[in-house]
């Protein structure tokens, strides 16, 4: 092994092998891995600019490196070999155990946060049901700052890492610990914006990407035979959460905007509207509790 080798040649060789991987962005995942190679503070620009000046790495670095490179091109998520995942404004911490924030999930936030910047009260109340590494529920909390945030996460792998995220970043949001079934009774008629990026692929199916496939959680992910249990509960809850005029923001499959509107409509909430994301495919549908009780007590 030679005793150093320029950034420029390590990110060719590195960019090749993840290529033939068949990682989306090979380029974009090796300049990451090299930034973590060299440091916790070390940014992707630094390392565009160091192959501008010819900057070389020692030959431990380049070692490591290596290693990271290998286990990416196994497809093990970029995420946990650095530990990090970018959404939004933020950074969190994530790892096996927890669902790893996708950049499709950056526009459900950007209606959650919409509609609670909306909310007339002086501190409007939002829920995130099944925070996971606790996304949505950290970006309501610090882009609408006097707004109450309160989320509930399940699985005892993915709570560890919310709590991280949540010390780390938001520490004023109300976690817990337990099934969205049931969460927050003392919330009951109060909440502004219900949000939720639940478990929507369907039983049979094999999720697009590799890493999910193979490394996200399967609580996270698989929503009975059609997807949609979960929706159907959360549908049920957001109701008995949100006061009247309340926005729920559910994010989903890019089919399965139209079974959304149903079960929403169905239980009593107006307006079901779907969403597209960046890539104009439906991500997220939204709807709007009525002034008055949807199924009054007979």
């Amino acid at each position: 092994m030679p005793a150093s080798v320029s950034f420029r040649d390590a990110l060719r060789g590195a960019s090749d092998v993840l290529a033939q991987a068949g990682v989306p962005d090979p380029l974009v995942d090796a300049e990451l891995l090299l930034a973590h190679t060299l440091g916790p503070d070390v940014s992707r620009g630094e390392v565009q600019s160091g192959v501008f000046l010819g900057t070389a790495l020692s030959a431990d670095q380049h070692a490591a490196f290596r290693a990271d490179v290998a286990r990416r091109a196994s497809r093990e998520p970029l995420q946990h070999i650095t530990g990090l995942a970018a959404f939004r404004h933020l950074t969190l911490r994530v790892g096996p155990g927890v669902f790893v924030p996708r950049p499709e999930t950056e526009v459900v936030a950007q209606i959650a946060v919409d509609a609670l910047a909306a909310a007339a009260e002086p501190e409007p109340v939002a829920v995130d049901l099944g925070t996971g590494s606790g996304a949505i529920a950290l970006a309501m909390a610090t882009e609408v700052p006097h707004s109450r945030v309160h989320a509930v996460e399940k699985s005892d792998d993915a709570i560890a890492w919310t709590r991280r995220n949540v010390a780390q970043v938001a520490p004023r949001i109300d976690l817990r610990h337990g099934d969205l079934a049931d969460a927050f009774p003392d919330l009951d008629g109060t909440v502004a914006v219900v949000a939720s990026n639940p478990p929507y692929v369907p039983d049979d199916a094999i999720p697009r990407d590799v890493e999910v496939a193979t490394h996200d959680p399967a609580l996270a992910l698989y929503g009975g035979p059609d997807g949609l249990d979960v929706v159907r509960v959360i549908s049920r809850v957001g109701l008995r959460l949100a006061r009247p005029g309340g926005t729920i923001v559910l994010e989903h499959g890019e089919w399965q905007g139209a079974p959304i509107r149903e079960i929403l409509a169905a239980d009593g909430w107006l307006g079901a509207a779907t969403h597209p994301d960046l890539t104009m495919r439906d991500r997220a549908t939204t709807a709007v509790r009525p002034q008055q009780d949807p199924n009054p007590a007979s």
